[in-house]
């Protein structure tokens, strides 16, 4: 049996080196380029309809990045760009977009019912799951104090 400390040092040695200042620089400006781009889609809603409300100008933008989101999924360029930015691309809405699409069209050959319908919330699910959970915890707790 190998000792834990050798074993350490045998996985720093041969393990692949992270590039992390890319990843991080990746992350940042594509996770940026994604932000503005949902900026623009503000501005454009504003220009179109200077009347609506501001809850309403929030959600034409999530709905336009959400589609945004699958419709890049769909056609295989979403995960590109995740592969090229990681995490800056996760963690905008259209993570969450391309987390629904994938599954859903992965499975999409057994069918609608038990391929698409069954797998679409796979990835999705359990952060859908704890997300409201802990709001739900975070708003008891901000009731009784």
């Amino acid at each position: 049996m190998i000792e834990r400390e050798i074993y350490q040092e045998h996985v720093k040695k041969t393990a692949p080196k992270s590039p992390m200042m890319r990843s991080l620089i990746a992350a940042f400006v594509v996770g940026g380029i994604i932000c503005s781009i949902g900026e623009g889609v503000k501005d454009i809603v504003k220009l179109i309809a200077p009347d609506m409300a501001k809850q309403d100008v929030g959600s034409w933008v999530s709905m336009s990045m959400i589609f945004l989101g699958a419709f890049l999924t769909a056609i295989g360029v979403y995960d590109k760009i995740g592969h090229f930015a990681g995490a800056g691309s996760i963690v905008p809405i259209t993570g969450f977009a391309n987390s629904v699409v994938s599954p859903a069209m992965e499975y999409n050959r057994e069918g609608v019912f038990f391929g698409v319908c069954a797998k679409m919330f796979v990835i999705a699910g359990p952060i859908i799951v704890f997300g409201v959970v802990s709001s739900v915890l975070v708003g008891i707790i901000g009731l009784f104090l």
